[in-house]
């Protein structure tokens, strides 16, 4: 890249175009975002949830500091990552869809093999398995629309 000299004229620069990016996604890529967009939007319910759970205002009488300390622990982690992952998946980043993903598993092994943290919901279970199957159905139709 040459620097222009004092009387030189500016090169022009072409115009960004508004809705560009959309005219060159396809629509499994707009899926895609979509998708990810309602996962942050329940990521971020999800990690106000176990923080109200930390602050006390939902719970038992006794409160966050009455949990076991596996529920306690869990707790924080899910407090904590819920809401990292919805920033990343709000963003469309590459990072967030890691961070939900390592959130979504983590949920399911604890409901799984740790039932008496969160009492072993399959509820729970099942709809993480689905919203991670769904998520990854949506990212290999998105990739199969990128060019090469």
């Amino acid at each position: 890249m040459s620097e222009r000299g004092p009387g030189e004229p500016i090169a022009e620069i072409e115009p960004v175009l508004a809705g560009s990016d959309r005219a060159r996604s396809g629509a499994w890529t707009e899926r895609l975002v979509l998708f990810l967009r309602v996962m942050a939007a329940l990521s971020i319910l999800k990690g106000l949830y176990h923080w109200a759970v930390v602050c006390g205002f939902v719970g038992g009488s006794d409160g966050f500091l009455g949990l076991s300390v596996p529920t306690q622990t869990a707790t924080v982690f899910f407090a904590v990552i819920d809401l990292v992952a919805a920033v990343g998946l709000w963003l469309a980043a590459p990072w967030g869809a890691v961070v939900w993903l390592t959130a979504s598993v983590s949920m399911v092994v604890v409901e799984a093999f740790f039932p008496q943290v969160y009492g072993g919901r399959s509820s729970v279970i099942i709809v993480e398995a689905v919203l991670i199957v769904g998520y990854l159905l949506l990212a290999i139709q998105a990739a199969r629309e990128q060019p090469n």
